[in-house]
């Protein structure tokens, strides 16, 4: 069973059954979390870097930046038996889908915020396909914790 995560939102399971999905990351990230000795899995899809840029918004809903996303996500994750130490973590995203001169770098600042936040908080990205001028899709299982993207124009991989 697809557990569909849409923009500004985030899924955390340990149901044998579901695949989590997340569609058309662009400037947005992507982040997949899975302990394979727990079988739990989370995936965060967030659309800003700095919950500073809009309070309010960040309150009603931390999944849509990075800065509270993140932390909710590994939260999530870890009141399902997930261990810090354990956790592959894919990174996944970034690109500069509709800044194509790269302005406002949305992307970029997204990427950055999250390799900033992993460094703080000593964890270490397993895998990142991020930049570019592409759209992805995750699926994370939760099964075995396979993790498939598709790049748009380059098809689906197992990573």
């Amino acid at each position: 069973m697809n557990l569909i995560v849409g923009v500004s939102d985030m899924k955390v399971s340990s149901d044998m059954e579901a695949t989590l999905v997340t569609y058309s990351l662009g400037s947005c990230i992507g982040i997949a979390v899975y302990d394979s000795v727990a079988r739990v899995g989370g995936l965060l899809h967030y659309m800003l870097p700095e919950s500073s840029l809009d309070p309010i918004k960040a309150k009603k809903n931390p999944h849509m930046f990075a800065d509270t996303g993140i932390p909710s996500l590994f939260k999530a994750a870890y009141k399902l038996g997930a261990k810090k130490q354990r956790l592959k973590v894919i990174v996944i995203g970034g690109s500069q889908i509709l800044d194509q001169k790269g302005f406002f770098n949305i992307g970029k600042r997204n990427e950055t915020a999250a390799r900033k936040m992993f460094h703080k908080n000593n964890v270490i990205m397993s895998y990142k396909d991020v930049g570019g001028v592409v759209n992805r899709t995750v699926k994370l299982v939760i099964n075995n914790g396979d993790t498939w993207i598709k790049v748009s124009g380059k098809g689906e991989k197992k990573i």
